[in-house]
């Protein structure tokens, strides 16, 4: 009797975990990749937080840059392309997307910011591949024209 009562245990932790697992994945809220679509290297790591339903996103860290950007822009580039207020600011610890919302399967209704041009463009993002990677969509006016990235989560 008590091996199968142990079997039960192990049969409910194991559902339960799994069920913990996968909305842990139904949400961007975490930390990401940023790859590069030319060379495929990891640029930055970029935290996506829920403040009251509306995720954003920070820089945590640039990657990989190469001898040329580090010597124009330093270890720690800024973005010399915003205006306003992120003008000249460092481009790691500044928020890049703010203003997104769910709406059914996709985050939209906001904005990213591409530090290295210093543009705004509107942004829809899409879990793919059970929540392991994103695809985050930014445009101006019309979603279908735009360019896509895929960023990897990071474990």
């Amino acid at each position: 009797m008590k091996p199968k009562f142990r079997l039960a245990i192990a049969a409910i932790l194991l559902v339960t975990a799994g069920a913990a697992f996968a909305a842990a994945n139904d949400t961007p809220v975490g930390t990401w990749k940023q790859v590069d679509d030319a060379s495929g290297k990891v640029t930055s790591i970029i935290q996506i937080t829920d403040t009251s339903g509306e995720l954003q996103a920070k820089v945590l860290k640039v990657m990989n840059m190469s001898a040329k950007q580090i010597a124009r822009d330093g270890e720690h580039p800024r973005c010399t392309q915003c205006d306003g207020a992120r003008h000249d600011q460092p481009i790691e610890g500044m928020t890049i997307m703010w203003g997104v919302r769910k709406d059914d399967d996709v985050w939209d209704g906001g904005h990213i910011l591409d530090p290295k041009s210093g543009r705004v463009y509107k942004v829809r993002l899409k879990l793919k591949d059970g929540g392991q990677k994103l695809d985050v969509h930014g445009y101006i006016g019309f979603a279908l024209l735009g360019r896509s990235q895929t960023w990897v989560r990071q474990d």
